[in-house]
């Protein structure tokens, strides 16, 4: 009898599910289709939106000898960036519960660097550090104050009653930190990580247009300089891929360890 209910509702889950994946792959198409008409109509004259065709036309006739070592110099400076700013928002977000002293002071502060914009202190960055450092420094600014937030949440979201359990014998907030509140903080932290990752990506690339010899950053501005809007939009397009790459992989981590967590909360 639970079978025959259970069933049921399987099968309709999965017919939604398969719906929703060919309403977004017509969705797509229709996109694409469009773009292909308005680009070789409307905006054909000034060539400011190339064509799909066209783009992808370019792509294959630069070749992966071009984009590869780009990419490769853009992921770098992300990872390292990604990497620093992520642990400094953990930890930060960790010593707000150990020591409550420190967290409106350093609130406001990742308030300020959240809200900086990044073209105005690049020009600082560039002073005060060297080779690839400015870059990373941008990237880790652009990941710290949302994994912060995030992972304060999650720190914050943890059972009472489990709290109390750790306070009756004898620990105190150090212990319910590592013993309850890391495990509660989870899901939320990886989805902090998770809109760090493409915010990574961005950061690394506008820390590119300061200059340099090579990144996604340099090229995009080298193209524009050269008139090439189709390389440069298909330096976007790889540059969507790679944030949307590791947006994709932080999620997939992010399930792996947190099976108990609701599907929307990671």
């Amino acid at each position: 009898m639970q079978d025959s209910t259970v069933l049921p509702g399987v099968y309709s889950r999965r017919m939604r599910l398969s719906l929703s994946r060919i309403t977004e792959s017509v969705g797509l198409v229709a996109l694409l289709l469009l773009w292909e008409l308005l680009g070789a109509t409307v905006f054909h004259k000034s060539h400011a939106v190339p064509t799909p065709t066209a783009v992808v036309s370019k792509m294959v006739k630069d070749g992966w000898h071009f984009y590869w070592p780009n990419l490769q110099t853009t992921l770098a400076e992300a990872i390292k960036g990604w990497f620093w700013g992520n642990l400094l928002g953990i930890a930060t977000a960790m010593l707000f519960l150990v020591a409550p002293l420190f967290e409106r002071p350093l609130l406001q502060l990742g308030v300020a660097s959240y809200c900086l914009p990044p073209v105005a202190i690049l020009p600082t960055f560039a002073i005060v550090f060297t080779g690839e450092t400015p870059k990373v420094v941008l990237a880790a600014m652009s990941v710290f104050f949302t994994t912060l937030i995030g992972t304060l949440v999650g720190l914050r979201s943890a059972d009472p009653a489990a709290l109390d359990v750790v306070y009756a014998y004898g620990g105190g907030r150090l212990k319910q930190l590592t013993k309850v509140r890391l495990r509660a903080s989870l899901p939320s932290m990886f989805a902090g990580l998770c809109i760090a990752a493409p915010a990574a990506v961005l950061g690394a690339i506008i820390g590119e247009f300061l200059g340099g010899t090579q990144g996604l950053g340099v090229a995009m501005i080298n193209s524009m300089q050269a008139l090439e809007v189709a390389r440069t939009w298909g330096i976007a397009i790889v540059a969507t891929a790679a944030a949307g790459a590791g947006f994709g992989l932080t999620h997939l981590v992010g399930r792996l360890l947190t099976p108990w967590a609701p599907a929307g909360v990671r």
